[in-house]
């Protein structure tokens, strides 16, 4: 992405998340306590910053069913670490998007580590607009991204716009059991021309994030002293505010499928279209 047809806000937020990932890529201190409080479900070799666990890339590869060689697209992809590992599970081509230059640049140089030459390769550009032509992917990703899109609809929208007619978008959602504030996804697929496939709760999520909050808290000495005080700052402030909701939180896996075609005309129809037809009266 060109920064300057960049709005004030997408460079903001490049920026944000470029100092999250510079800050987190010189320290192996967060990975260790997201490993702790996911246990013997913590992928290691993804490094991930995020609720991606054994169980959720089964669920993946599950809802996807890419075919080798098919081609995969991680929105929000952050280092790369889940495309990465899909990729070389599926066989896929993988296109990684994410707004962070260092994200991107980051996760480039883990890509020889997962794949051959070729078989990655990623671009700075925002979820709602990729600049990936269209029905272009068979497959997409999306883990715990979609929520820090500026615009959810656009980015659900541009899904539909990259996806080939049956592919597949598999993201994680989170809302509330009681007093939910988003629409049904069911609501939500339609309003961005996708069919809902599956809603799977996530059970043991939110538990997780209550572990990995009290250890964060327990250990703000040692992310001060890795990360640097703003970004510490940051990660405490987000385990005491959140903490308070998990006792109410709503954690899904989502599958969205792009319909294989339009809706086929009806017969008269057909019959008025074709040269030379007769219309009756």
């Amino acid at each position: 992405m060109d920064e300057g047809h960049q709005t004030t806000t997408e460079q903001q937020l490049a920026a944000v998340y470029d100092a999250f990932h510079a800050a987190r890529a010189k320290t192996t201190l967060v990975a260790q306590l997201y490993a702790e409080a996911m246990g013997d479900a913590y992928p290691h070799e993804l490094e991930a910053s995020s609720s991606c666990d054994w169980p959720l890339l089964g669920t993946i590869i599950s809802r996807l069913r890419l075919r080798p060689g098919q081609r995969l697209v991680d929105l929000g992809c952050g280092t790369g670490g889940a495309g990465l590992w899909l990729a070389r599970a599926l066989s896929a081509h993988l296109v990684g998007i994410d707004i962070s230059p260092t994200a991107i640049t980051l996760a480039a140089r883990r890509s020889p580590a997962f794949v051959p030459p070729g078989q990655a390769t990623f671009r700075v550009a925002t979820m709602g607009a990729t600049g990936l032509p269209d029905a272009q992917a068979d497959g997409i990703v999306c883990i715990d991204a979609l929520g820090f899109a500026p615009d959810r609809m656009g980015t659900l929208r541009e899904m539909r716009r990259v996806l080939r007619p049956g592919g597949r978008a598999v993201l994680t959602s989170g809302g509330r059991h009681t007093n939910p504030v988003a629409p049904p996804w069911s609501h939500r697929a339609a309003a961005a021309g996708l069919e809902l496939e599956s809603e799977e709760e996530r059970p043991d999520e939110p538990a997780m994030w209550r572990r990995l909050y009290q250890l964060w808290t327990g250990h703000e000495a040692d992310l001060r002293r890795h990360l640097g005080d703003h970004q510490a700052e940051s990660m405490l402030t987000e385990a005491r505010t959140h903490a308070r909701a998990l006792g109410n939180r709503r954690s899904l896996t989502v599958t969205l499928r792009r319909p294989r075609s339009e809706e086929a005309p009806s017969s008269a129809t057909a019959r008025q279209s074709r040269p030379g037809a007769r219309t009756e009266r």
